[in-house]
């Protein structure tokens, strides 16, 4: 906690050097519509910025989920977009190519970004775009006593389970009498795909593009190292080691599932069902170590912004150690900085909750920072999907392999 004084020191000082008799300058918010608690927790952060200092007012306006992507799209085509916004980590790369964000470089660089996590922190091309007060991580969730009773270890960072190990342990699961061992959750479609199955290429080596030039997509999805991947995936369906299409999202809380492969928003969840019986694992190493996405929903300052600073002292508030942990606290999701996690009750060392922090510091790659990522993630998707119903694994990565070459062409490369 020890960044908190010095962040709310500035804050009030911000305040102070403002003529308390004079009108605050509002700083326009978009955000958009969750669940109950994390409205709460934001409206209340909120509040507290605005009582802790009077030069500035944050005036938010919340916009439904289902149509919150076109209104920002349409805001920013006219120019009409808010001083400050919440964007899906994956977007924020598009938003600073088409310049509708700026960088939060310089002056506007809010104090605490660096002891974000890295998923926390979304960049283009090294510059820093957007910062969040949460993530996700991806993990295995599975009963003590179960694996236990069927002689399966325990995966544990210094010791996850490979690629092979895993499959091993499923099968054997499912002599056992499990119909499907595994829930990958493939009645899901759309960003899971990428976000949940595209790590297990960076850890095996392989990647939806080459990082190093942000141009170079062949030989990179489609290489041994990914035809590796999507064969091991391939074989979880035709060994029915994993459904399908499942018939409900239930398979491990019902018992039917020994494996839950997803992301700690179900944590809090499993841990009050299960107790001290959940067990926390990380995910399979295709390579050296696993790999888990990383980056959730983002704040960042429009280029329209008339009052920068203010903006900035916002975004410098919400990351500091005090209201992550508060967000944290009133939403139970996963924190971005060490000091915050320290100071929750499900993230701190020793607690349940735990493994998920280190998973996401050690673990998590944020989804490619370029402009072609949605052409990416949506032809990953696709070839995923061929894969799955038994298609020709190298055929189908091919095919996304040409597909995000000819955008990549008609786009100049985004720049790169």
């Amino acid at each position: 906690m020890k960044f908190a004084p010095m962040l709310l020191a500035s804050v009030l000082a911000a305040g102070a050097a403002h003529d308390a008799n004079t009108t605050p300058i509002d700083i326009p918010i978009w955000r958009h519509e969750t669940g109950d608690a994390d409205m709460r927790a934001s409206a209340a952060a909120e509040a507290r910025f605005n009582r802790l200092q009077s030069r500035y007012r944050v005036v938010t306006e919340t916009i439904p989920q289902g149509s919150y992507q076109q209104s920002v799209i349409a805001a920013a085509m006219t120019k009409k977009l808010p001083c400050v916004l919440d964007l899906d980590q994956p977007s924020v790369p598009n938003f600073a190519w088409a310049g509708h964000i700026q960088p939060l470089e310089g002056p506007l660089r809010p104090a605490g970004a660096e002891a974000l996590i890295p998923g926390a922190r979304s960049t283009l091309k090294g510059r820093l775009y957007a910062v969040g007060q949460f993530d996700a991580a991806l993990a295995l969730f599975a009963r003590k006593s179960v694996l236990a009773k069927h002689g399966v270890r325990e995966a544990t960072m210094a010791q996850p389970y490979t690629a092979a190990e895993f499959r091993e342990i499923l099968r054997t699961l499912k002599r056992a009498g499990f119909a499907y061992p595994l829930d990958l959750n493939a009645q899901w479609t759309g960003e899971w795909v990428s976000y949940a199955f595209s790590p297990w290429l960076q850890s095996a080596g392989a990647d939806l593009i080459d990082r190093s030039s942000f141009t170079r997509v062949d030989g990179v999805l489609n290489g041994d190292a990914a035809l590796k991947v999507a064969d091991f995936y391939q074989s979880l369906f035709s060994e029915r080691l994993a459904a399908r299409r499942p018939v409900d999202d239930q398979s491990f809380p019902s018992g039917r599932a020994a494996f839950h492969y997803t992301g700690s928003w179900s944590f809090k969840d499993y841990l009050t069902r299960l107790g001290s019986d959940l067990a926390v694992l990380p995910p399979p190493a295709f390579g050296a170590q696993p790999r888990i996405g990383a980056g959730s929903w983002q704040w960042a300052v429009s280029s329209s912004c008339p009052h920068p600073e203010g903006a900035r002292q916002f975004l410098e508030f919400l990351i500091s150690p005090t209201e992550i942990t508060a967000f944290s606290e009133a939403t139970g999701l996963m924190p971005t900085s060490e000091p915050a996690a320290d100071a929750t009750t499900l993230y701190r060392r020793g607690a349940p909750g735990r493994a998920l922090f280190e998973f996401a510091r050690s673990y998590g790659v944020l989804r490619p920072e370029t402009p072609a990522y949605p052409m990416l993630s949506s032809s990953f998707e696709r070839a995923l999907k061929e894969v799955r119903e038994g298609g020709d694994a190298a055929e189908a990565l091919d095919r996304a392999v040409e597909a995000i070459q000819q955008d990549l062409k008609r786009n100049h490369n985004y720049g790169f």
